[in-house]
């Protein structure tokens, strides 16, 4: 088969890619950089994905974790020129529902422990909820984007879960007028 009969193969296949994945890895971006960022990491990810087309594997949840793994290291990149000491950061209030009415407010008060606890986690934990937890990729596939094993996946995502309990189970249950958030009494 010549090149010129493989090129509009390499193009349907890449333009099914890039369909299938474009909105995900948007999110996966915006959730690790600034919103206006993200649009050009996934882009440069996609460039690396056109030029190593030949290595994207033939299964479409396998290329899904690759294209991941591809655009957490442009990610990586980005960040190490900007600030090699900056940790992979995940913003929950993305993900985070939010209330349906005002009085819901053991629901708010609950998205603020969450929030402070996913503070309190290393990187590394982060990472590994946000792959399992916001992504949605299974452990081989999570495993992938982090060049890790998927039985290290598993023992990271365990660890991980652990220390959120952890952390959660460490803030106190108040209710907002007892936390000072409600009226004051005069006193």
């Amino acid at each position: 088969m010549s090149n010129h009969s493989r090129a509009p193969d390499r193009e349907a296949r890449f333009t099914a890619l890039y369909e299938a994945a474009y909105a995900d890895l948007i999110r996966f971006a915006r959730r690790r950089a600034d919103r206006s960022r993200a649009e050009d990491i996934v882009a440069e990810a996609f460039l690396v994905a056109w030029r190593r087309l030949d290595d994207v594997p033939r299964h479409p949840a396998d290329a899904r974790a690759w294209l991941f793994g591809i655009t957490r290291h442009t990610l990586l990149n980005a960040r190490r020129g900007a600030d090699r000491q900056q940790a992979v950061a995940v913003r929950l209030a993305e993900a985070a529902p939010t209330p349906q009415h005002d009085g819901d407010a053991e629901l708010v008060a609950s998205q603020v422990d969450l929030a402070a606890a996913w503070n309190r986690l290393s990187a590394i934990h982060q990472e590994a909820l946000a792959l399992a937890v916001l992504e949605g990729l299974a452990a081989p596939q999570a495993a992938v984007v982090l060049g890790i094993s998927p039985v290290a996946f598993r023992l990271r995502l365990s660890r991980a879960r652990r220390a959120l309990r952890f952390h959660l189970d460490h803030f106190p249950r108040t209710a907002p007028a007892e936390a000072g958030i409600g009226e004051r009494n005069g006193s």
